[in-house]
């Protein structure tokens, strides 16, 4: 089972800094690479750029729970969250026990990765 995580491409778990505009105000914000690309994903999906969603999710966590505590670790956790709803939706991993059924995450391409 190890095997499968230990192979990961380096460059997944690499982080980077990014600086986002949430309200006008700048703040940097470090994640890691597949983090960054799961990020995009989600907002491809909603229509919106990485930078205004995650400014709405700034908002909604904040309305919903009056802080912002440690929103980088949000961050991580609503990725997770994501792929693991996907992984859940579809019908072929539905009945499989959690650790079998997360599917390999392909590393993107090295392009994806590069500093802004």
């Amino acid at each position: 089972m190890c095997e499968f995580f230990v192979k990961a491409d380096p460059i997944l778990y690499e982080q980077r800094s990014r600086t986002v505009r949430i309200h006008g105000v700048l703040t940097s914000i470090r994640l890691e690479n597949l983090v960054w690309d799961t990020l995009a994903e989600m907002a491809e999906e909603e229509g919106r750029t990485t930078n205004a969603l995650i400014a709405l999710f700034h908002d909604e966590i904040l309305a919903h729970r009056g802080e912002v505590p440690n929103f980088a670790s949000f961050l991580r956790v609503t990725c997770m969250r994501y792929l693991r709803r996907q992984t859940l939706a579809r019908p072929e991993t539905a009945k499989k026990p959690a650790l079998v059924s997360v599917s390999p995450l392909a590393p993107a391409g090295p392009a994806r990765h590069r500093a802004a």
